[in-house]
């Protein structure tokens, strides 16, 4: 039995911010325990930019993100325990979790979870049709395409139009696969504007709203899709059925509160949501549980998640002590607007006002932005839009096969396919570190130097 002050579930943005911040607040031991070998959860597999613009006052990947809350974390003195699995809880607040070398039970003065969400699949929204491969949820085929150098189709439908579908449409795009449409079966898309904008309009990639896919067809492999119009009801509309062969389905259709382990202790949980229910201290309806982030709630932005795992683990340290806890009185309220971009505008992602600026096509006049950067970034799209490249480079002799890389200046919007198609030629050898150069661009005489994201070795 390994004993702690505080133990930690779950190594995302969550779960480092809650561990930092229980070492912080005076706790002797904390651990931190996570079923993958690399801190850092989903932020691993999100290579795109726009992570940190509250918590680091920066737009930076969701590599970089997870780096710079390790390190705060490690410098903080926590304890890492990775590759382990939990199993199982009590209220009591031991946990047993298993790994390579077996099992290994841990018991705490109090407990954090920071277990993220999962995706919703196919049978929980009962697509009808036949059960062929290549249907994948989004967060699976980015894990696919961006971790492990696997592009699972050539001619993709997207079912769903939240913000990671809505990433994977340009990052299939960019990797030569055709994006034939991305469908969403409310009236308005549930992604954030900035990534309809940058994600689809960017790509001409087509988006139906009062859509679904209302049929499966294929035996062995996915041949295509029958996509419908749906009613007030959202039930297909008789006669507007149509055919969209593919060999890819993706399905983007939503998270739910991942408390699988935390229900073994009989952890009370909100009926519809599926999230742990907590007082206005974080704390579950087990003494000295607390939950943060996905888990307890599925947020928009990765910083909210760090923010709430702060006070989460600031209390499970308190808790621990036996002092008085803090309450959560910060409501999350950010400025990015979600649906569809308001005609004529162009949706500024510098900074998180999320501004959508106008501008007036007739005279050119801009309107709309809350800050100076909002106004260049409106300048620039009126003549060039601008775009930050990331991507992957291929690694050899590598204990992974991708590094994830991005480019150090934005080029120009009509360059990045013709961009990601030399970069395909490259090949890294290990070790790499965070800021390293791997290759360099050039494009209307100016050189654009490609930086890694993340160590790899």
């Amino acid at each position: 039995m390994e004993r702690c002050d505080v133990l930690v579930l779950g190594a995302g943005p969550g779960g480092l911010a809650a561990a930092a911040a229980a070492k912080k607040a005076g706790a002797e031991s904390v651990i931190l325990l996570d079923r993958d070998r690399k801190a850092g959860g989903i932020l691993n597999q999100c290579i795109h930019d726009g992570f940190g613009l509250i918590r680091y006052g920066a737009s930076i990947s969701g590599p970089e993100y997870a780096a710079k809350a390790l390190a705060e974390a490690e410098e903080a003195g926590v304890t890492l325990r990775l590759g382990l699995q939990a199993v199982s809880m009590t209220r009591e607040r031991t946990l047993l979790a298993q790994g390579a070398e077996g099992l290994a039970e841990f018991e705490a003065g109090s407990i954090v979870l920071a277990t993220g969400c999962r995706e919703r699949t196919r049978g929980a929204i009962s697509v009808p049709g036949t059960r062929p491969a290549g249907i994948f949820t989004a967060g699976v085929l980015q894990n696919f395409v961006n971790v492990r150098n696997i592009l699972c189709g050539k001619r993709v439908v997207i079912l769903g139009s939240g913000d990671i579908g809505l990433i994977m449409a340009r990052r299939l795009t960019l990797e030569g696969a055709h994006v034939e449409a991305v469908l969403e079966v409310m009236k308005e898309p549930g992604g954030l504007a900035r990534n309809i904008s940058q994600c689809l309009y960017d790509f001409g990639i087509p988006l139906y709203t009062s859509h679904t896919v209302s049929n499966i067809i294929g035996k062995r492999k996915l041949e295509a899709v029958e996509v419908s119009a749906v009613d007030e009801a959202m039930k297909p509309v008789p006669g507007t059925a149509r055919i969209i062969p593919c060999d890819a389905l993706v399905l983007s259709v939503g998270l739910i509160p991942e408390n699988e382990v935390a229900l073994t202790a009989g952890l009370a949980v909100d009926e519809k949501t599926r999230g742990a229910v907590t007082d206005r201290f974080l704390m579950t309806d087990i003494p000295g549980v607390f939950a943060c982030g996905n888990c307890r709630k599925v947020m928009d932005l990765a910083d909210y998640v760090s923010l709430q795992g702060t006070l989460a683990g600031e209390n499970a340290a308190r808790f621990a002590a036996g002092e008085p806890l803090k309450p959560w009185l910060f409501r999350p309220v950010s400025g990015l607007v979600k649906g569809l971009p308001k005609p004529g505008s162009v949706t500024c992602p510098i900074c998180p006002n999320g501004c959508q600026i106008m501008i007036d096509p007739e005279t050119g006049a801009i309107s709309g932005n809350l800050c100076p950067r909002g106004l260049i970034f409106a300048e620039q799209e009126k003549v060039r839009p601008m775009r930050t490249l990331t991507t992957t480079l291929k690694m050899e002799g590598g204990t992974t096969p991708l590094v994830s890389v991005r480019s150090d200046r934005s080029l120009a919007r009509e360059h990045l396919i013709e961009a990601v198609r030399r970069l395909k030629a490259c090949r890294v050898k290990p070790p790499v570190r965070r800021g390293d150069c791997l290759a360099e661009l050039t494009f209307d005489g100016e050189t654009v130097r490609m930086l890694a994201e993340e160590d790899a070795e």
